[in-house]
Formats: structure tokens, sequence, C-alpha cells
């Protein structure tokens, strides 16, 4: 029998940003009737999500807290010609965390696995098995909408977690290696230690195709393995995505392209336009809705477009960066924009990664002879958009 469900805000998709917002709902208005709906068994998915401590300010740390699996002081890069260690936090977020942390937290009945949502608008809800919910205000997070409305690039990546014998010995996260062979664009490796002898190995591609060879980049992840000495046996858990890159396009229509609804996550186009990091935005954006006043599906689209389109506007200088990295470089040689970058201060280095660069930072990532020819980094300087 079909069934009606009411309530006061339905977050349709219990990824990252979903499953924040709902946090932040309860944690400032645990009156309302929130219900979070996702298509999967779990929430979050299965994922690890990372950031730099500069990237969430003070206020807005105890949500997240709960949810942080793994915590370092400091991290390091390493390119051919300039390795370093930068004395900045760094976290990882497991989903399997946030997935047991909204269900200690919500009321069951605010939580709805395993539901397939066939359409929603601003105040309703259309499930594939009948069922309808009805809200004051939904929000969707359901992942990208039409990414044919950007001009991207794309940053794909397979990671292992691997067991290793007798210890990895690496003593904190490797942010970048890049002093790998470089193919299919800028290719790197990210190392996360989780324990002396558990290791994240991921291997990732800026690329200028989405096309992602998983075979081929686990057997490169195996190949690393071995010229470190590291003896690993089959993967804890395996981990691919690909990312937009985003170089440039048309902001409204990316966001018409899901309806008039209020968005949040990739849906709004909330994620740094260079690294992909999420995480930052999706607790900024939690804590926007949770301090609004009026919950109504047409407040909410308004809010959410508002502060996704501000953020746009804002982060031009990050695709022009990408700009000159996708179409000045020669693919590569786009590793030595990195390296470049990774020479100045580490204050400019934070703020970059938090998507709050001053206008003297962007000054000085500019400032000087450019890693790229400079007749390409002039035309894609005039493409920026």
């Amino acid at each position: 029998m079909r069934s009606t469900i009411l309530c006061d805000v339905a977050i349709v998709g219990g990824g990252l940003a979903g499953s924040l917002i709902a946090l932040a709902l309860h944690a400032r208005r645990p009156d309302l009737d929130v219900r979070v709906i996702e298509g999967g068994e779990t929430f979050g998915g299965h994922h690890l999500w990372s950031f730099f401590g500069a990237d969430v300010v003070k206020a807005h740390r105890p949500l997240i807290a709960p949810i942080v699996a793994h915590a370092w002081p400091d991290y390091d890069v390493r390119f051919p010609a300039h390795a370093r260690t930068l004395a900045q936090a760094y976290y990882t977020v497991r989903s399997e965390r946030l997935d047991a942390h909204l269900r200690a937290t919500l009321p069951a009945l605010a939580l709805m696995t395993g539901r397939k949502v066939l359409a929603c608008s601003a105040t309703a809800v259309v499930l594939a098995d009948g069922d309808r919910v009805e809200a004051r205000g939904v929000i969707d997070a359901r992942g990208p909408g039409d990414l044919a409305a950007l001009e991207c690039g794309w940053q794909k990546f397979v990671g292992q977690e691997l067991s290793v014998t007798a210890g990895h010995g690496v003593a904190r996260p490797v942010v970048m290696d890049a002093t790998v062979e470089q193919l299919d664009g800028y290719r790197f490796v990210y190392l996360l230690p989780f324990s002396a002898d558990t290791l994240l190995i991921e291997d990732t591609y800026y690329s200028d195709t989405p096309e992602l060879d998983r075979p081929a980049i686990r057997t490169r992840i195996g190949d690393y393995a071995s010229a470190a000495s590291w003896t690993v046996g089959n993967p804890l858990r395996e981990e691919h995505g690909v990312l937009p890159v985003v170089l440039g396009g048309d902001f409204e229509a990316y966001w018409r392209s899901t309806g008039k609804v209020a968005k949040a996550g990739g849906r709004a186009g909330m994620f740094h336009p260079t690294t992909g990091y999420s995480l930052p935005d999706a607790v900024r954006f939690a804590h926007l809705i949770a301090d609004a006043n009026d919950l109504s599906g047409a407040a909410l689209h308004d809010l959410t477009h508002a502060h996704a389109r501000q953020a746009w506007r804002e982060r031009k200088f990050y695709r022009m960066l990408d700009l000159m990295l996708f179409k000045a470089a020669e693919p590569a040689e786009r590793y030595r924009v990195l390296e470049r970058f990774y020479r100045l201060r580490p204050g400019l280095v934070s703020r970059f990664y938090a998507g709050r660069s001053t206008t003297l930072d962007k000054m000085r990532v500019l400032a000087g002879k450019p890693p790229v020819p400079i007749g390409r980094a002039l035309h894609a300087l005039k493409d920026a958009s």
C-alpha cells in the first residue's frame, strides 16, 4: 500500500553533504522531523574524505570531530626537484564512522535507506516503491548535476588500503608524490599511514579524459609498493573515483540542470575547483542550513543557490589556475606547476586548500616566470571565466 510521509525537511542523498546537513539540523533544532533518503543500505557509501586543519573553522569542528578516524600533525610532498614537510594538521574521515554516527545520533525513523528516488521538487520526493515524502523543504544532495554545462578536466584515482608485512615506515601523509612516472596528465601517488603496518596507496591523475583503467592502475600501485620494498597482501579495501576539475562553464545552467530545488554537495557545485576536496564545503553548507530561519522549499532553494553562486564567483582564481594546468602545460610537464606552488609559504598553501586565498596570495602565485610556456599561459588567462 502506498503511503505519504510528512516531515519538516527531506534530504535526498545520504552522502557526506546530506548526512552533515542532517546532523547539523538535529544538533541545532532537535525538534525538527528530518528524513535522510538514501538509495544504498549505508550512509556515506564506501569512501574516505580528508581535509587540512585550516579547512574547518573552530566553531564548526564539533560537527565533524565524531567522524574523524585519523589525524596527523604534518604532511609531506615530493617532486622531482623538491621535497618538503609542512607543519599543518591533516585529517581523514571514514564513511563507516559517518554511517555509525548518523545512526547513533538521529532517530531511526529519520534514516530511510534502500529507498530509490524517482524525482523530487522543492517540497516533495517521489520514491520508486510508490511512496511519497512531503516536506516543508527538500534538499537534493545526490551528487553532480549535468557536467556538460561546465568545462572540466578530470581528477581520477584508484586507492587501495594495504597491510604491509613488517611495516611501511611512512611517518606522515604524503599528499603528493610526483616523483613517479608522469602518465595520462599529472600523476602523483597519495599515501596515508593508518597504522605502522597499514597504508593507503592511491594513484591519482589530473587527466584530460574521464576514462579510468582500473586494472592498469592496480598494477602501478603494486609496482609502487614493490619499488619501496613493501610486501603487501590483498587490499583491505579499494576506492576509485573520477572527479571534475572545473575550468569554467555556465554556473546557472549547471544549477538549472537539476531543477528548482535546494541543492548541496556536488549537486550545488560545492567542491574546491582545483583539488576536488568537498568536506570543507560540506561542513560550511551544513551550518548555513542549520542557521536558517526559514526551511521552506522556496527559501532553501534561494539560500543554497545564492551561497553556491557566490562561491562560484569567488573561486574564479582557482578555475584560472586549472586552465593553466590543463591548457597551458604539456600533460607530462603539469607536475612543474605544483612543484613551484609547493615552494611557497605554508600559510599561502593552507589558505589555497581552504579556498580562502587572499589578494596577496593570488599575486604571489602568479608572480615570476610561469612554469609553463608564456604564450599558452597568457591564452589560458584570457579564457578564464
